[in-house]
């Protein structure tokens, strides 16, 4: 049997190259964005005047029909751009072809950098012996959704009529938080050649459900341990402004996850990238324990049954 597939027809895809970007810039930041003007616009405007250092801004235009597309040329901005919306997946690999710099950023359309939110990655980068290593920001949400990365609840406003951005700025730094394991969630940073080492993001997961995890998976399997989230790199985030838009998913990302690897993405996540917990160091593959080998056994007969 043929899963049906995320798009019915091969939508037209474009591609726009500026010639602003500083030769300085430190990160290619992507950005994929699907009818989000409003929130767009806080976006590029946080990480222009909220960052340390120069860095190449690249949106991928899923559709673009509030005028998203006009507006990033006014902005002399890099973009991909699909008449029609081809997910997470197919945008991030699309605009790859644009990215300049040593370090790809994948960043969302609902999120807003604060202050030095750049400086914090690159101090980390800076202590890096290789290119084996996976990096997230922190970020700040105005409900809890029982994601541990993530500080919460702390409300400045759920959309661009009632952000509340003065009062994000002056309190963004006082919530007690350490630097955790396991990054996958977006904003994370990556050396570009590791990204094109494993091949980007699968399309399989189209358009996007697990297919943050299933990249992690991905480095996992070449060797990196180095997955850290940064403390003190912060960002608002509105909250899946995008996702939500999506009445109809195709197929299961979870089940994909789980007949692709093996082990559900939850036991990845728990026992592997012991995501959420305080960082400790480089992580190691974990003991096989008892629940660890129930989690296994549990995770085999499931597979039998999708």
């Amino acid at each position: 049997m043929i899963d049906q597939p995320f798009l019915e027809s091969a939508p037209k895809v474009s591609i726009r190259r500026c010639n602003a970007v500083n030769d300085q810039a430190v990160f290619s930041i992507i950005i994929p964005t699907w009818n989000n003007l409003d929130y767009l616009k806080i976006c590029i405007e946080s990480l222009k005047k909220n960052s340390r250092f120069e860095h190449q801004i690249i949106l991928h235009i899923n559709e673009g029909s509030d005028g998203t597309r006009q507006w990033a040329e006014s902005e002399d901005l890099d973009y991909t751009l699909s008449e029609a919306n081809i997910g997470i997946c197919y945008a991030l690999n699309v605009a790859r072809q644009l990215v300049r710099c040593d370090y790809l950023v994948y960043f969302n359309d609902d999120m807003y950098a604060c202050p030095d939110w750049d400086f914090w990655l690159n101090e980390e980068i800076q202590r890096q012996t290789s290119i084996f290593f996976f990096l997230s920001s922190t970020m700040i949400e105005p409900k809890f959704s029982g994601n541990r990365c993530a500080i919460a609840p702390f409300d400045f406003g759920n959309h661009p009529e009632n952000f509340q951005e003065e009062k994000l700025l002056q309190s963004f730094k006082e919530p007690l938080h350490e630097d955790w394991n396991g990054a996958t969630w977006p904003p994370n940073l990556v050396p570009t050649l590791l990204w094109d080492m494993v091949g980007g993001y699968s399309t399989e997961f189209s358009p996007g459900m697990y297919s943050d995890p299933d990249f992690s998976m991905k480095l996992w399997n070449v060797g990196v341990r180095h997955f850290k989230g940064i403390a003190k790199s912060r960002i608002y985030h509105f909250m899946s402004k995008s996702t939500k838009k999506l009445r109809k998913r195709r197929v299961s990302g979870s089940n994909i996850f789980l007949n692709k690897w093996g082990i559900s993405s939850n036991v990845f996540s728990r026992y592997y990238l012991r995501r959420g917990t305080a960082w400790k160091g480089n992580l190691t593959t974990p003991e096989s324990g008892m629940r660890l080998k129930l989690a296994r056994m549990l995770n085999r007969l499931k597979r039998k049954f999708i």
